[in-house]
C-alpha cells in the first residue's frame, strides 16, 4: 500500500501536528467538522441550484472565502476564524486578516 505524502509547504505549515482520525458522525470526537458539514448542507448545498458542476464547483470556492473569512462566530467575539490564525501562518492573505 502506497503513502501519500503532504507537499513540503503543508508539512511545514502544520508545524509537526498530526493527522488523526475519528469515527465519522461522532460529534463529541469529530464536532467541528460535524458543524461545518451541517451549516455546508444548510447554508450551500441546499440553500442554491446549481446548473453544472463546474458552476458549484466555483460557488463552493467563493462560499469557502465567506465561511473562513467574513462570517462572524460566537466563539471569536463575532470575528470570522482566520482572524484568529497565528500570524505565523503566512498562506494567509492580509485583505482577509
Amino acid at each position: 500500500m502506497a503513502t501519500a505524502t503532504a507537499p513540503r509547504h503543508s508539512r511545514d505549515a502544520l508545524d509537526g501536528a498530526e493527522h488523526r482520525r475519528t469515527r465519522p458522525y461522532t460529534p463529541k470526537h469529530n464536532g467541528k467538522v460535524e458543524r461545518y458539514n451541517r451549516i455546508l448542507a444548510e447554508e450551500f448545498l441546499y440553500a442554491r441550484a446549481g446548473h453544472s458542476e463546474a458552476e458549484r464547483s466555483a460557488a463552493l470556492d467563493v462560499w469557502n472565502q465567506h465561511y473562513n473569512y467574513h462570517r462572524p462566530r460566537g466563539a471569536h467575539d463575532a470575528k470570522p476564524p482566520a482572524s484568529a490564525t497565528p500570524r505565523r501562518v503566512n498562506k494567509v492573505l492580509a485583505s482577509y486578516i
